[in-house]
C-alpha cells in the first residue's frame, strides 16, 4: 500500500561513522541515507524528510566563538536556518526528480518553563575563562565533567508555521525536506509579529507535529539502533517490536528510555499515534524499507 511517510533522520545520518562532519563526510553520509529514501520512492510512497543538525550547528557555534572578537556572533535561530538550507541542499542533490527544501519555522511559547532554566547543552567544551567571555555576550554556560559548555532552552514545539507550504509542495508531487533540526524557533508577539529566539527544539517532537500537520500516515524515526528496548543496559533488557501506545506510555513513564537519546523518540512516536496517526516506527536507518512494512524496528500502533 502506498503511504505518505515522514522520515526523521538522526544526526548519525549526516556525519561519518566516527562523528566527523567535514563537508565531504556530510555529503557522503547524506547520499547513503538518500539511497534508502530512493527505494521507498521507487515503491510509490510519498516521502517527507526532516533531520537533525546538532553537529552542523556545533560547527557554526565554534566559528562564532573563534571569531567573536572580530565579528558579532550570529544568533542560534540563524544557525538553525543556515543548517536547514545546507543539509537540505545536500539532500536535493542526492534525490532524483522533484524535490524541495522549506526553511521552516516552529512556534514556541515565550512563557515555556524551559526559558527560565536552560539546560540543553550545545557546541563544544571550553575552559571556564573562555565560558566567562561568552557569558559577557549574553550566553548561559554551565560546568560539566569535561569542562564548560553553553546551555540553551529546549521549549515544546507548538506549531509548524510553514506546514501549509510543505503540504502544497507535496500535493504537487515534490519530495519535501522540512523542519530540519526541529525548525527555527520563533515566538509570536501580541501584535502578531514573529521573532527568532535562542533555543533548540527536539527534532523528533517537531517531526511528530509536522507529520500530523501534513496528514502523514506513518512517522518513521530513523536512528542508529534496531529498535527501542525496555530496560536498556540491564540484564532484563528486551527489544520492543510491536507495541500498543498504552504499554509504551507506561514504560516511558517508568523511566525505561533515556531523556537524551531514546526518550524523545518514544515520546514523538506516542504523540503521533495518540493524536490519530496510523502508526509510528523507531528503526535503524538501514532498515527503512522493512520498518515501513512492520518487519523491523519498534512499531507503535493502535491496532
Amino acid at each position: 500500500m502506498r503511504e505518505r511517510v515522514l522520515i526523521a533522520l538522526g544526526g548519525n545520518a549526516m556525519t561519518a561513522a566516527d562523528g566527523s562532519a567535514s563537508p565531504e563526510d556530510q555529503r557522503r553520509a547524506v547520499e547513503k541515507a538518500m539511497a534508502h529514501v530512493e527505494a521507498l520512492l521507487a515503491d510509490g510512497h510519498q516521502v517527507i524528510l526532516t533531520h537533525g543538525n546538532g553537529p552542523q550547528v556545533g560547527n557554526l557555534l565554534l566559528k562564532n566563538q573563534l571569531a567573536a572578537d572580530v565579528v558579532p556572533p550570529v544568533p542560534l535561530d540563524w544557525c538553525g536556518a543556515q543548517t536547514q538550507a545546507t543539509i537540505g541542499t545536500l539532500m536535493l542533490n542526492a534525490l532524483p526528480g522533484r524535490a524541495a527544501v522549506v526553511v521552516t519555522r516552529t512556534l514556541v511559547d515565550p512563557a515555556d518553563p524551559a526559558f527560565a532554566d536552560p539546560v540543553k547543552p550545545i557546541g563544544r567544551y571550553f575552559t571556564q575563562r573562555e565560558a566567562r567571555r561568552f557569558e559577557r555576550l549574553g550566553q548561559t554556560w554551565r560546568e560539566f565533567e569535561r569542562g564548560w559548555r553553553r546551555v540553551v532552552a529546549s521549549p515544546e514545539p507548538r506549531e509548524i508555521l510553514d506546514a501549509a507550504a510543505v503540504s502544497a509542495l507535496m500535493d504537487q508531487g515534490f519530495v519535501v525536506v522540512a523542519a530540519g533540526g526541529g525548525g527555527v524557533p520563533v515566538t509570536r508577539a501580541p501584535d502578531g509579529s514573529l521573532r527568532g529566539v535562542e533555543a533548540v527544539i527536539d527534532k523528533d517532537l517537531a517531526a511528530a507535529l509536522l507529520a500530523r500537520a501534513v496528514r502523514a500516515t506513518v512517522l518513521v524515526i530513523a536512528t542508529d539502533v534496531p529498535c527501542a528496548f525496555a530496560g536498556y543496559g540491564t540484564p532484563q533488557a528486551r527489544p520492543l517490536h510491536r507495541v500498543a501506545p498504552a504499554e509504551l506510555r507506561a514504560l516511558h513513564t517508568a523511566g525505561h528510555f533515556a531523556g537524551g537519546s531514546m526518550g524523545p523518540k518514544v515520546e514523538a512516536a506516542l504523540r503521533f499515534v495518540e493524536y490519530g496517526g496510523a502508526r509510528a516506527v523507531i528503526a535503524a536507518l538501514d532498515d527503512l524499507g522493512a520498518a515501513l512494512t512492520g518487519a523491523a524496528g519498534t512499531v507503535v500502533t493502535r491496532t
